[in-house]
């Protein structure tokens, strides 16, 4: 079941800090069905694994954790429920997705793909944004219906809840409320601090228990914090980090005070030290199981971020992961909690990210180099989740072989000096795997070359007959002997296994080689075989010998299928038929059995399968016409998709064939009709501030461990409870005889973050911000404003939040560090206030939606954003516009609704496309810039950060759920300009897919889309 690779996926990479489109099959596969089986190589169906012998013929100790032993290990692999497996894992993330009615549709695609196993993980922030308020109930913050879905597809699950996650969040996972340095420097054993986590650790560990593999469930483990490196203060000496140490300890008492039996884990974050492992030290904090974090290409598309971890970067450079696990953790198996999946895009990133960096070659050659080194548990950071991680993740199905091997070493390749070939032996059934890629893998050329192997027949130059083995470009490949497949044995094969079957008693094996590329492979028990189907030019030639036959091919475009003597079967597939080609279980069981597998080439994806009778009933989805063609038992007579019968047109060559019918098109109505008010009300002259919004920012003194300027009282907007989006400051001051003539204004934001200023209702100026900038100070001139004498002069300050900084970081402030009044006199402000996020003191005013979604814009604070809201006076634009325009510096909310009548039975993909002026797809003519920073909302949720001049994210998708596909919508855009020619921008959505499915995008979801309520008005 090693897999093509994928061909360029068309997928976007997602915007910056936004929710992904989920379902969007195409990112999901070339995610994983690119890699659709690519250890499959391994033995059962591109689904499962099969039963594994016992290992006793080596000494390693096999582990469990003292409480169960359903799940245990040792140097080789886990096992689970008796079975010794190899793990191939994704991470979602439920709190980017969250629409739980599409949780199932992703899992299905997962499952359908070949993973055996999916990580996520909680985030704490999501579930406890405010002090003492935990919600593990309003819409997706209740996800146990992953956690039941897990056991019902059949799918290990490892979960991991933190407290800290990192994951490309807003510090990491922390509820904001911990930032401000109150509760000491976190992750260590701080009272303060465990006194912040335990509730949420204590909750969630309780929530998760009922699903644990030892009471029925499949959460077969629990991860304790994440990337935690800090075990020692000198590693070579063993000098503990106490704080850090008993930290763990305490993790791990609560989790098992509150029902948590399982293994608990841990990732390291690069190869740099040696923590938490039982086979490295006896100190405290060890757990049970310890694993490796690895982003071999960078794990952002600026390379520059990765150079101080990763060193100079060099494109398909793979690492030595092997040496390290023989000293961290020699007893465990080599696991991999997350190795590279993606790249995220950071600010300033290119359009659509990075996939040219950890694409299919990528996929291709590093996914099979972790088996090269023995590696036999991996999780791909990211599988799915919304960040701007590309998919390109790989698919596995394991082989019972392959979770137990040796590695020999390097083989011989016979004059190809170029060529690297790793061999695996598994110690008890023999069977070996032979891992060939570039000896220098940044190489790309093209190689070729004959393999010296052993079998049980002796040792063997291959191919025998056909033309040799070739590694094209960033590719490699896994070559396997002695690997039995039912009652057979595939004495060696040259061309990759994708899966195998068991269909009426006989085989049906199922082989792939790039197009155009030749294979060779040599079954055992059987000494003749015939071309029974094939498309294209396929040239295939049979060698018989004593006791078997070894069959030649050179595999053009499609499928053929090679019918051996005993009536067993090989199916033979290019990569583009392979891509199409999926092996449904007919049990939902992690564990699969090969006679419980139905064979299924040609629809674009198939879910599930099952039969009634005499009737063999399919699900998936469809985009065009398709030829489906079935590998089923002969009592099928009947062949149903998706409920329908479809007529049978062929039963010949011993597979079913039938017509699908595609998708019909679906065109979107126009985004037009739109109207518009004023978003930043905050600077005019007679704006009364004197509402719930606004806190006196009065504070003299902050936890923070930065501290501010002594001129000022502490404007860090954490210390008043203000966390996310937007914030709004107001500032009163009285002129002197020597009035000023500017103010100094230091800010801290985060990366790619912009503030600006009014004062008097007069735009002073701006900071548009940069990519690699989180604090920026500017000397900004009051000249041409005059200012008032008789009364207060109004100080307006808009800054826009780009999120905490991770790990130690998050405790980095956020707001004003230093506002100094310039001039030849003394000045002091009189007062200052600050306006985030609405909120009553101990409650969310939108839970379902959560505590990020919005900023403290007016418009976030009154719910403009929001379906309900009246808008009924507000102005009307152009009807056919869809060029949203602010008049000079300010902010402008615009609102449209938008129907949709989405027929059920088809998949509809939206995304949203946001361009302003500069290089795009219209241009001004006003004169306006594109110095704006927009947000857009769909039904209340914020799904789009666009700053044009930073970043170069335009697309956006909106998955069902979100969007109301039989209904209104309400789509709201708040457009800052920063610039005194003021700006604009254009708001288009555009279909990226139709497909026709099985799953049903019509599903109920207006709870999910709580609309305005009165209260808001109290927040003006």
């Amino acid at each position: 079941m090693v897999s093509p690779s994928p061909p360029g996926m068309g997928s976007t990479i997602l915007a910056d800090g936004c929710i992904s489109s989920s379902r969007s099959f195409p990112y999901v596969r070339g995610a994983m069905v690119g890699f659709k089986h690519i250890l499959g190589l391994l033995g059962v169906s591109t689904l499962g694994l099969g039963a594994a012998a016992q290992s006793n013929s080596t000494d390693w100790p096999i582990h469990d954790n003292g409480l169960t032993d359903l799940v245990k290990w040792d140097h080789y692999s886990f096992h689970i429920n008796g079975q010794r497996l190899f793990i191939f894992s994704g991470e979602f993330h439920y709190w980017r997705y969250p629409v739980p009615e599409l949780w199932r549709d992703l899992l299905e695609k997962v499952k359908a793909a070949g993973f055996n196993a999916f990580s996520i993980y909680n985030h704490w922030g999501y579930h406890n944004p405010l002090p003492g308020v935990l919600d593990f109930e309003s819409g997706a913050h209740n996800f146990t219906e992953i956690l039941t879905l897990a056991k019902e597809l059949g799918m290990y699950m490892i979960i991991r809840p933190g407290p800290y996650i990192n994951a490309e969040a807003n510090a990491g996972g922390f509820p904001l409320w911990v930032t401000t340095g109150a509760y000491g420097g976190l992750r260590d054993n701080d009272p303060r601090y465990t006194e912040a986590w335990t509730p949420y650790m204590t909750e969630i560990s309780k929530v998760i228990a009922p699903h644990l593999i030892t009471n029925g469930g499949n959460v077969a483990f629990f991860q304790i914090e994440n990337e935690l490196g800090n075990q020692w203060l000198d590693i070579a000496k063993r000098t503990p980090n106490t704080p850090v140490q008993e930290y763990m300890e305490l993790l791990q008492e609560n989790a098992r005070e509150n029902g948590i039996d399982v293994p608990l884990t841990h990732n390291a974050p690069n190869m740099f030290g040696y923590s938490w492992s039982h086979d490295f030290s006896d100190a405290k904090g060890n757990v049970d199981v310890v694993g490796l974090d690895s982003y071999p290409s960078c794990w952002s598309c600026n390379l520059s971020e990765c150079t101080s971890t990763n060193g100079e970067y060099v494109a398909f450079q793979t690492q030595n992961y092997y040496d390290y696990f023989t000293v961290q953790s020699p007893t465990q198996p080599n696991f991999m909690p997350e190795f590279q999946g993606g790249s995220y895009n950071p600010w300033g990133g290119p359009q659509g990210g990075c996939p040219g960096d950890i694409g299919a070659d990528f996929a291709n050659l590093f996914y099979r180099n972790l088996i090269y080194q023995r590696v036999s548990a991996i999780s791909l950071y990211m599988l799915f989740g919304g960040t701007s991680w590309g998919w390109h993740a790989a698919t596995v199905v394991v082989a019972t072989d392959l979770a137990m091997t040796d590695r020999i070493g390097n083989v011989r390749a016979p004059l190809a000096p170029a060529i690297a070939v790793s061999e695996l032996r598994n110690p008890e059934t023999g069977a070996r795997f032979y891992v060939a890629m570039h000896a220098y893998t940044p190489s790309g050329t093209s190689e070729t070359f004959r393999l010296r192997i052993d079998t049980s027949e002796g040792q063997l130059t291959v191919p025998q007959h056909g033309e040799k083995i070739t590694i094209d470009g960033h590719q490699s490949k896994i070559l396997v002997t002695d690997f039995q497949y039912g009652s057979k044995k595939l004495l060696y094969s040259t061309a990759e296994i994708l899966t195998y079957a068991i269909i009426d008693g006989k085989e049906v094996l199922v082989l792939w080689v790039p197009t155009g590329e030749s294979g060779e492979f040599t079954v055992k028990g059987v000494k003749s075989a015939k071309v029974k189907s094939g498309e294209g030019r396929v040239n295939v030639k049979f060698f018989p010998g004593k006791s078997h036959i070894t069959v030649s091919f050179t595999q053009n475009a499609g499928m053929s299928v090679v019918e051996l003597a005993d009536g067993s079967r090989v199916v033979l597939l290019d990569r583009s038929a392979a891509y199409l080609f999926w092996a449904p279980s007919l049990k939902n069981d992690p564990i699969h059995a090969p006679a419980s597998t139905i064979l299924v080439q040609g629809p674009y994806l198939v879910r599930s399968s099952n039969i009634r009778g005499h009737t063999l009933e399919l699900t998936g989805d469809v985009a065009n016409t398709t030829t489906i063609r079935v590998f089923a038992p002969k009592s099928v007579r009947k062949l149903k998709w998706n409920g329908e019968n479809v007529k049978i047109t062929s039963t010949k060559n011993g597979f079913l064939t039938a017509q699908l019918k595609g998708a019909p098109s679906y065109t979107l109505p126009a985004l037009a009709n739109w109207k518009s008010a004023d978003g930043l009300p905050e600077i005019s002259n007679d704006y009364d501030d004197s509402g719930i919004a606004w806190k006196v920012a009065d504070h003299t003194n902050t936890s923070n461990p930065t501290p501010p300027a002594s001129n000022n009282p502490v404007l860090y907007v954490d210390d008043y409870g203000v966390h996310a989006g937007s914030h709004i400051y107001r500032a009163t001051f009285k002129a002197t005889q020597k009035p000023p003539t500017g103010i100094f204004l230091d800010i801290t934001g985060g990366l790619a973050f912009g503030y600006s200023v009014w004062l008097n209702s007069h735009f002073v100026g701006s900071w548009l911000g940069l990519s690699y900038i989180g604090k920026q100070g500017l000397e900004l001139s009051f000249k041409n404003i005059t200012l008032n004498t008789d009364r207060e002069n109004v100080l307006t300050v808009l800054m826009d939040n780009s999120g905490h900084d991770q790990r130690a970081a998050a405790l980095n402030p956020r707001g004003i560090g230093n506002a100094t009044l310039l001039g030849p006199g003394t000045y002091s402000f009189s007062e200052w206030k600050i306006a985030g996020t609405a909120r009553e003191e101990n409650a969310l005013l939108d839970p379902v939606r959560g505590f990020l979604n919005e900023g403290g814009l007016y418009a976030e604070r009154v719910g403009m954003h929001l379906p309900g809201y009246a808008d009924t006076d507000w102005a009307a634009s152009d009807s056919d516009s869809s060029i949203l325009s602010v008049q000079g510096a300010g902010v402008q909310v615009f609102r449209t609704q938008a129907p949709l009548n989405i027929p059920s039975g088809i998949d509809v993909s939206i995304s949203f496309r946001l361009t302003a002026p500069s290089g795009d797809t219209f241009t001004s003519q006003t004169g306006k810039t594109n110095q704006l920073r927009a947000l857009l909302f769909v039904n209340g949720y914020q799904y789009g950060r666009f700053n044009p001049y930073i970043g170069n994210q335009i697309d956006f998708p909106v998955p069902p759920g979100i969007l109301n596909y039989n209904g209104d919508n309400t789509i709201a855009v708040t457009v800052w300009s920063q610039s005194a020619d003021g700006a604009e921008m254009k708001v288009e959505w555009n279909v990226d897919y139709v497909h026709k499915s099985s799953y049903d995008m019509s599903f109920e979801a207006s709870y999910l889309r709580p609309g305005w309520d009165s209260k808001r008005l109290d927040y003006r």
